[in-house]
Order: C-alpha cells, then sequence, then structure tokens
C-alpha cells in the first residue's frame, strides 16, 4: 500500500512538472486606454511591453497601426531612453478628420532602446509602457487590432500578430487589441468643458450677487448709524434747549 501510494505521489508531481513547464506565458504586449476610449473620440492609450526571457533584454518594438480603420491623428508621449519613430502611408481612400481631408496616416511606430549595457532596453523581470495619443477612433467597430514585433538583443523576434478568435482559447500570440466604448457627447470632452464653464459662470455669479448684497447690507448698515447719530444729536440739542429755557425763567423770577 506504501509503495502503490508513494508510486502515485510520485506520478502526480510529474504530471504537476510537465504541466508547469508546458504552461504558455501569460506576460503578452498587449494595449490599454488611460481611461476610455470612446468610439469618435480621442483617447491615450498605453502599449505594455512586458520582458518574458531570462538572459535577453527587449531593445525594439515595432507596432503596426490598423490600416482597415486608419488613425490620423497618433503622437507618442517620449520615453527615456529609447528612441522613437512614427511611420506614415498614403490611403487609398482619404478619411475625414474634423472637417479637413486626410489622404495619409499612422501605419507603424516603432521605439528602439538607445541605452547601453544594463540599461538598454527592458531588462529580464520587468516591463515598459509606450504612451500614445490617438484619433479620431472609428465609430464603426468595438476594437482595434494592433500587431506587434518584440526585438530582443539576442536577435529572437517574438510577433504578437494572431487576433483573437470570439469563442476560441487564446492564441500563443496575441495581438494587442483595444476595446472601444460607446461614442460620448463630444470626442474632445466639451461637453463637460461646457458643464464646466457654465458651473464656473454660476459660481461667479453667485460670488457677484453675494458682493452686491454685502455692498447693500453695508449701505443699509451706514444709513441706519447715520440716523441714529442724527437723533441722538437732536435729544442733546433739544435737552440744551429746555435746561437754557429754565434757567432763564429763574433769572427773571428772581430779578
Amino acid at each position: 500500500m506504501k509503495k502503490t501510494a508513494r508510486a502515485a505521489l510520485v506520478g502526480g508531481a510529474a504530471v504537476s512538472s510537465v504541466a508547469l513547464l508546458s504552461a504558455p506565458a501569460f506576460a503578452h504586449v498587449s494595449v490599454r486606454p488611460e481611461g476610455a476610449a470612446a468610439k469618435g473620440g480621442f483617447a491615450v492609450v498605453d502599449f505594455k511591453v512586458p520582458n518574458e526571457r531570462d538572459k535577453a533584454a527587449t531593445t525594439k518594438v515595432e507596432v503596426a497601426f490598423p490600416t482597415d480603420h486608419p488613425l490620423a491623428s497618433v503622437m507618442p508621449e517620449p520615453v527615456p531612453g529609447w528612441k522613437v519613430e512614427v511611420t506614415k502611408s498614403k490611403l487609398d481612400k482619404p478619411i475625414e478628420l474634423e472637417g479637413q481631408k486626410i489622404n495619409e496616416a499612422v501605419t507603424k511606430v516603432t521605439w528602439t532602446a538607445t541605452g547601453s549595457g544594463d540599461a538598454k532596453g527592458i531588462q529580464p523581470g520587468y516591463f515598459q509602457k509606450f504612451p500614445v495619443s490617438v484619433g479620431q477612433l472609428p465609430t464603426d467597430t468595438d476594437q482595434l487590432v494592433f500587431k506587434a514585433l518584440q526585438t530582443y538583443d539576442d536577435k529572437e523576434v517574438v510577433r504578437w500578430i494572431e487576433p483573437q478568435q470570439k469563442g476560441q482559447p487564446e492564441p500563443e500570440n496575441p495581438a494587442p487589441t483595444l476595446e472601444l466604448t460607446a461614442a460620448s457627447d463630444d470626442g474632445h470632452g466639451s461637453s463637460g468643458a461646457a458643464s464646466d464653464d457654465r458651473s464656473g459662470k454660476s459660481g461667479q455669479n453667485a460670488k457677484g450677487g453675494s458682493a452686491e448684497a454685502a455692498a447693500s447690507s453695508s449701505a443699509s448698515s451706514g444709513s441706519d448709524t447715520t440716523a441714529r447719530v442724527l437723533g441722538i444729536v437732536g435729544i442733546v440739542i433739544g435737552a440744551a434747549g429746555v435746561a437754557f429755557g429754565v434757567l432763564a425763567g429763574r433769572r427773571r423770577t428772581t430779578g
């Protein structure tokens, strides 16, 4: 019995080890918005690139932008230690952005590490975010697929280019996919700005009203004080007159 139990335990451990070694890596190149990525609007998205190797650094990242839903405005944020290159291409069909026709759009953004030694690129056990401002986001799709290439300093290239199919398991090298949310009233957020403006104006009016009320109250208080002073002066003068009349009458009687 003991031998059977021991054999089963060893067999189970062996199976677990095989499963652990054959399990796929879960750290993929991905893209996520900072806030919301609303259809028809603009957004800042982060391409998150983890290093999946133990003895090599990631020194180059290439992201292909969708050509079926081209983005006319693409502005990468500078990342210390990395050189960025933006590639534009002619569009087969011009797109319209804020009333202007755009004949070309960004089709690729490439980041290349510029450091040296251990300070160059993404080291094992670390990841790097690459922020990009994009827009206008399309209104006729729920997601944008970005294919990415990750190059290590040992010349290995990992191709994150496989789109996720609905109802299917995640592919081994999934392409970064940006999920879009429902369209907002204004892609620029002018509704919120107008609301803030209205709120600001209301606040200014309230302050103005308070100031006017304070001024009116101050003026009223000043008038009341003046009336009181005049009343007191009148009483004093009247009392002085009565006293003067009494003294004058006594003098006449004595005389």
